[in-house]
C-alpha cells in the first residue's frame, strides 16, 4: 500500500484499516485537479469499523434510528421546494451534466433539457460561463455540477447540514477527482468505441440540430475526442483504460461495505454522483465491460430502478 501523504493522511485515523485501492486513489486526488471549478472540500475516508458484542449492536440500532429520522425529515423538508421551472443546458455525454440529471431525477424535480451545440455554443450564448452544466431555477442561473447539487439540496433540506469530512462528502470528491477523468479514455479508446458514443450522442442528445449539424458533430466530434482522450490518458497517468475503469469501480464496491447504497436503505448525494457519471456509458462497449469484468452491476440496478425514469423533458 502507498503512502497517503497530505491531507487526506491527517484525516485517517490510525486505528482504521484503508482499502488498498481506496488508499492509492486518495492519494492521487491530492494531485488530480478537477475540471470543473475546484470545491474546498476534501478528505480521506475511514472504513466503518464497529465494536464487537452488545456494544456493536447498540451502536448499529442508534445509527439505523438516527438514518431513518434523518430521511423522514428529508422527506418532509423536500415539499418545500418547488420551482416553476427548471432547466438544464447540457451536453449529452457530459459526465458533470449527468451527475445533476441523476440528482433532479431521483427527487422528480421536472427540468427542461436544451443540448448545447459543443462546436458553436450558441444556445448559451447568454450566459457568461460558458461550459456545462448550467441551471436555471425559476430564472436564477446555477452553474459548476457540485455547487448545483449542494444549492439544490439545501433548498429542499434547509435543517440539514453536511460535513466537510463524512463519508459522503468525500465520495463525491473522488467522483470529481477521479472517477470522471477514466471516463473519457475508455468511451474514446478506439476509433470504433469513439464513432459508437457519438453515435449515441447524436441520436439521444441532439434536439433541434440539423442533419448536417449532427454530422458534422459525429464525425468531427469523435475524431477530435479520440485524440484528446489520449492527452488525458497520458495527463492523469493511465497505462490501462479498463483496467483504472475496472479498479475503480471495485473500490466504489468496496465502499459500500455490503451496504445496498453507500447512503443505507436509501441512495445518498455519492450513490448519485457515481450512478450519475456512469449512466451515459452503460450500455456502450466500456459500460457493457464493466458490468461484465466488476461487481458493479447489482449497484447500478438498483440504482436504476430507484432513480427511476428521467424526469427532463427536450426541447
Amino acid at each position: 500500500m502507498r503512502r497517503v501523504t497530505g491531507l487526506a493522511a491527517r484525516t485517517i485515523s490510525s486505528s482504521v484499516a484503508v482499502h488498498p485501492r481506496l488508499a492509492h486513489t486518495t492519494a492521487m486526488m491530492t494531485t488530480i485537479p478537477s475540471s470543473e471549478p475546484p470545491s474546498p472540500r476534501f478528505g480521506g475516508l475511514p472504513t466503518p469499523s464497529f465494536a464487537g458484542g452488545v456494544a456493536g449492536i447498540v451502536f448499529f440500532s442508534a445509527a439505523a434510528a438516527s438514518s431513518l429520522g434523518q430521511e423522514v425529515h428529508a422527506k418532509e423538508m423536500s415539499h418545500k421546494f418547488n420551482p416553476k421551472e427548471v432547466v438544464l443546458y447540457q451536453y449529452e455525454a457530459c459526465p458533470f451534466c449527468n451527475k445533476v440529471k441523476a440528482f433532479l431525477d431521483f427527487n422528480k424535480i421536472p427540468y427542461k433539457i436544451v443540448e448545447v451545440n459543443p462546436l458553436f455554443k450558441k444556445e448559451i450564448k447568454w450566459s457568461d460561463y460558458k461550459k456545462v452544466p448550467i441551471l436555471t431555477v425559476d430564472g436564477e442561473q446555477l452553474v459548476d455540477s457540485s455547487v448545483i447539487i449542494d444549492s439544490l439540496f439545501q433548498r429542499m433540506h434547509p435543517g440539514i447540514s453536511k460535513s466537510e469530512d463524512d463519508e459522503e462528502t468525500i465520495w463525491r470528491k473522488w467522483v470529481d477527482n477521479h472517477l470522471v477523468h477514466i471516463l473519457s479514455p475508455n468511451i474514446y479508446r478506439s476509433t470504433s468505441e469513439a464513432l459508437e458514443s457519438f453515435d449515441y450522442i447524436t441520436t439521444h442528445g441532439i434536439g433541434n440540430f440539423s442533419f448536417t449539424e449532427r454530422l458534422v458533430a459525429k464525425y468531427a466530434g469523435a475524431t477530435a475526442m479520440y485524440f484528446v482522450s489520449k492527452k488525458l490518458k497520458k495527463k492523469y497517468n493511465i497505462t490501462d483504460e479498463r483496467a483504472a475503469l475496472y479498479d475503480a469501480a471495485e473500490t466504489w464496491v468496496d465502499a459500500l461495505n455490503g451496504r445496498p447504497f453507500l447512503g443505507g436503505s436509501r441512495p445518498n448525494l455519492a450513490d448519485l454522483a457515481v450512478f450519475g457519471v456512469l449512466r451515459p456509458i452503460r450500455y456502450l462497449r466500456s459500460g457493457k465491460d464493466m458490468v461484465d469484468n466488476t461487481r458493479i452491476g447489482e449497484w447500478f440496478s438498483r440504482m436504476e430502478n430507484t432513480v427511476g425514469e428521467p424526469s427532463g423533458i427536450k426541447e
